[in-house]
């Protein structure tokens, strides 16, 4: 057993001295950063009395938008992390060439290159998307709240947990060194004896218990609990991709359990399910890794095509062109992204009728998605487009995607594949979809639902200072590889011999440069906003007035959102419900009954981190005592018989009295 080889001691494992990662300048300065700023924040926070506000009013809270706005800080601050690694990486291969080795050593590089791949999907793109489908969907559906609301507090703190033990890696240990996916042999315990890879499997296995059971919880709210009148083809088309991305989450992320617990009983039981020893495959985990991997990637784009159409429906004044066919591509997209996980490796020599298969439906999956940006590009024609930032973007968007679809396409055909699998330009590929799509999006939906989320919205100027250097950082930091590609360079190599190759990673580190620039602007935007929200306050209504429901709460939205259930006649709601002449109601509240906060969720994460610290560590001792407090915990949290409390009719009155006056005075 692999195990016992290990020496480990009774109280601390192998938890040593050494592994203070102390010879490494980059490690020790990062910490003294991260120290130094997390000191000062305690202070900060100590000195304003604000750690009891924090605790009752966000930490412990079940309300959906609040848990959404924590999700999209979460991923906002990993995003910092996930991005200083990826220039790390460019600064390192701009610099590697003319017999220099850089400024990082190997095994630093390629923890760097592994902790990237994993922040951005897991810790970053993960938890942004998931906070917009909360904050958004039961606003657009006319619910409460999710079906769920503890639960939906304990998968944010799962979530949160698993980006920690990634943060703890940097500073205690390593990280795995295998690649974002962590390929068998060289994760197994023979390649990598060290607590990199256990880093990677615990943090992956606890934020995955906070992805699978949001996902069950979106579901069950989406199913359950519409409003009257809102049918299934009355959903706006953003509850259409979230519906379809949490079916996505419900099947394949237990697959991801799976192959990880299998890879764990490799490592820590000495199976053999992962090696050629014993009747082992490493193929099958690659295959079982891509059953998960390649609806992920449509997890992370989905709704953001569902913020694409709600975005390009407001801002040229009309309802979605093609609405029926936006769903009906959804849905087969979904189904589809089922059946292409294979060409992830046409190269493992399956033959040449699996891989046409699976080069045809990878194939075949494009259709549906240039269907949606034909539908987009309809609704603008004729339309009154107001090039606001969440359209500029959705543009941005548009144009950057359809470059990254058809090198996907180019990829799809095995032979090619054959050629540039491995290479930068799959890379560059990757990251066309993934930032062209996801993030693009996800910059979209900020800017567009920020003022509902705070009543305010973002500074213009900024925003356009944000919007231009990503846009155009993109394509400078990745049209290069695609260059590098076709020319044969693969990816993940720390240094090189051909001096030809290092101006086109000059100019993908400018581009990576302009990017940065981009996330500060993102920064200094959202701060200046606040600074200055009286000014951008829109004091005659909302300043978009979207087509969907959610635009007919006050911006912010209260606590109980609707005081009374709105009646769906229409997928475009608020936009009917106005055409209608739709009056707010202004007698008749009642008290209305909301769920009350509980700390179990934050206590269980803090638990979960404990156990998984100690697997890692092989410190036995601290991960029964922290299982046992797990169990015991949530056997003690099913006896809460506090069943919430009530807001009183007359508290309810006033906020909506005051929402009328606004609507009135704004002419809706």
């Amino acid at each position: 057993m692999a195990i016992a080889e290990t020496p480990v001691s009774p109280l601390l494992g192998r938890l040593t001295w050494s592994a203070l990662p102390l010879h490494e300048p980059i490690l020790v300065g990062t910490f003294a950063v991260v120290a130094l700023g997390g000191l000062a924040t305690l202070a900060l926070l100590t000195r304003f009395k604000l750690w009891g506000y924090l605790w009752r009013e966000w930490f412990t809270t079940v309300d959906h938008k609040k848990i959404g706005i924590m999700y999209m800080v979460l991923g906002i601050v990993m995003l910092l992390r996930g991005f200083a690694d990826a220039v790390m990486m460019r600064l390192q291969q701009a610099m590697a060439f003319g017999g220099s080795e850089g400024y990082l050593n190997a095994h630093h590089y390629d923890q760097i290159f592994t902790a990237h791949g994993v922040i951005m999907i897991f810790f970053v793109a993960m938890p942004l998307v998931t906070g917009l489908m909360n904050y958004v969907v039961p606003l657009q559906i006319g619910a409460r709240d999710v079906s769920f609301p503890f639960l939906n507090n304990f998968s944010f703190w799962m979530t949160t947990a698993g980006a920690v033990l990634v943060m703890i890696s940097l500073f205690i240990g390593e990280f795995a060194r295998t690649g974002w996916l962590a390929y068998p042999p060289l994760s197994g315990i023979g390649y990598s004896p060290g607590v990199g890879v256990d880093y990677y499997i615990w943090a992956l296995q606890v934020a995955g218990v906070g992805t699978t059971l949001s996902g069950i919880n979106l579901i069950a709210t989406i199913v359950k609990m519409r409003a009257p009148g809102m049918s299934l083809m009355k959903m706006p088309v953003f509850t259409w991709t979230s519906l379809c991305t949490n079916v996505l989450i419900v099947a394949s992320f237990p697959v991801l359990t799976a192959v990880l617990a299998l890879l764990s009983a490799d490592r820590y039981l000495g199976f053999n399910f992962f090696t050629n020893d014993f009747g082992g495959n490493p193929m099958m985990y690659v295959n079982l890794i891509w059953i998960w991997g390649h609806p992920e990637v449509y997890i992370l784009i989905l709704p953001l095509f569902g913020v694409f159409s709600e975005v390009t429906s407001t801002f040229s004044g009309k309802k979605l062109f093609g609405y029926t066919s936006m769903v009906y591509a959804t849905v087969v997209i979904t189904i589809l992204s089922y059946l292409v996980w294979l060409h992830h490796f046409f190269t493992m020599g399956s033959g040449a009728s699996v891989n046409s298969f699976f080069g045809i439906t990878t194939m075949i999956i494009s259709i549906p998605t240039g269907a949606k940006i034909f539908n987009w590009l309809f609704t603008m024609y004729r339309g009154r487009i107001r090039f606001e930032l969440p359209m500029k973007w959705t543009v941005a968007f548009m144009l950057t995607f359809v470059v990254g679809g058809m090198t996907g396409v180019l990829l799809a055909v095995p032979p090619a594949d054959f050629v540039l699998h491995n290479s930068l330009s799959l890379i560059a590929h990757f990251h066309n979809v993934i930032i062209g799509g996801v993030l693009y999006g996800l910059f979209a939906g900020i800017n567009y639902w920020f003022p509902k989320a705070f009543g305010f919205k973002l500074d213009e100027k900024w925003g356009e200072i944000s919007f231009w250097s990503w846009v155009v950082g993109f394509f400078l930091a990745f049209m290069p590889l695609y260059v590098l590609g076709l020319m044969g360079v693969t990816r993940r190599v720390r240094v090189f011999d051909d001096p030809s190759l290092q101006i086109w990673f000059v100019i993908a580190g400018i581009g990576a440069a302009l990017i940065a620039v981009g996330i500060v602007a993102f920064l200094i935007q959202i701060g200046v906003s606040i600074k200055n929200r009286e000014r951008l306050r829109d004091t005659t209504g909302d300043p978009w007035d979207g087509r969907t429901l959610e635009w007919a709460t006050s911006s912010p939205p209260p606590a109980y959102n609707f005081a009374f259930t709105p009646l769906i006649h229409d997928n475009d709601a608020w936009w009917d419900m106005k055409r209608r002449g739709y009056q707010r109601p202004v007698s008749g509240f009642r008290p209305i009954h909301m769920p009350r906060n509980t700390g179990t969720g934050v206590i269980i994460a803090g638990l979960s981190i404990t156990l998984s610290f100690g697997l890692i560590w092989y410190i036995w001792w601290l991960a029964a005592l922290s299982f046992a407090s797990i169990v015991v915990t949530a056997i003690a949290h099913t006896f809460n018989y506090d069943l919430g409390y009530e807001i009183p009719a007359e508290e309810v009155r006033a906020v909506e009295g005051e929402r009328t006056r606004e609507l009135a005075s704004a002419g809706a």
